[in-house]
């Protein structure tokens, strides 16, 4: 099977439970994504998958699937690294708006050429630690894939969600001991299975509400 026939036949199966239908062209802007990322992976260490069809499911519908069970509105993606969830949902959802944040110089001149070669009008990038991070407008979602464990995901990012937001914290097993460590000031009972075409592994997305 080729990347391309994965992809299509991944989004076939993402389709019906999507938000919203994928635009027109957003199947080939994901595959000029895994290109580019690919191409700055040579000589950057963006992602330690390099093998294409891993690529489509572990970046590209790994990162797609966790858009039924996100709220809409604004949407930050904290420690981005190579882009992932953020560019996949920018390209899915082009109404949304995106941030794009990584601390390493390097990964956001990456995310910086991504966003201008895909033509991602709805996308930014912030270069810098999030905990210094101060937006002019709070988000309604804060994702990470990869930033920390739960405790300090939420404890780092919890002053950039808006009143009624959420810190959507990407995971692989259930994360029960991480779950335990979290402090009284966030409620993070909402933990969801994914169900990832293509990938069989587990997948769980940590939903945690700020309490104050």
């Amino acid at each position: 099977m080729t990347p391309q026939a994965a992809l299509s036949r991944g989004l076939a199966e993402l389709a019906p439970r999507l938000p919203v239908p994928l635009p027109e062209g957003a199947p080939a802007k994901l595959m000029a994504y895994l290109d580019l990322l690919a191409k700055w992976n040579r000589t950057h260490n963006l992602s330690a998958i390099r093998d294409p069809l891993r690529s489509v499911s572990h970046h590209l519908l790994d990162s797609l699937a966790v858009l039924p069970e996100l709220p809409p509105g604004a949407l930050a993606d904290v420690g981005a690294g190579g882009g992932l969830p953020g560019i996949p949902i920018a390209i899915a959802e082009p109404a949304r708006r995106v941030a794009l944040n990584d601390a390493n110089r390097k990964k956001g001149a990456f995310l910086r050429q991504a966003v201008i070669e895909l033509r991602l009008g709805n996308a930014e990038v912030q270069v810098g630690r999030v905990e210094d991070w101060k937006p002019l407008e709070r988000f309604a979602v804060v994702v990470s894939r990869g930033f920390s464990e739960l405790a300090q995901f939420v404890a780092s990012c919890r002053h950039l969600v808006a009143p009624g937001g959420v810190l959507a914290g990407m995971k692989g097993t259930f994360p029960a001991a991480e779950l335990a460590a979290i402090g009284s000031g966030c409620d993070c009972r909402d933990v969801r299975r994914l169900n990832v075409p293509l990938l069989d592994e587990e997948r769980h997305l940590v939903l945690c509400r700020p309490l104050s």
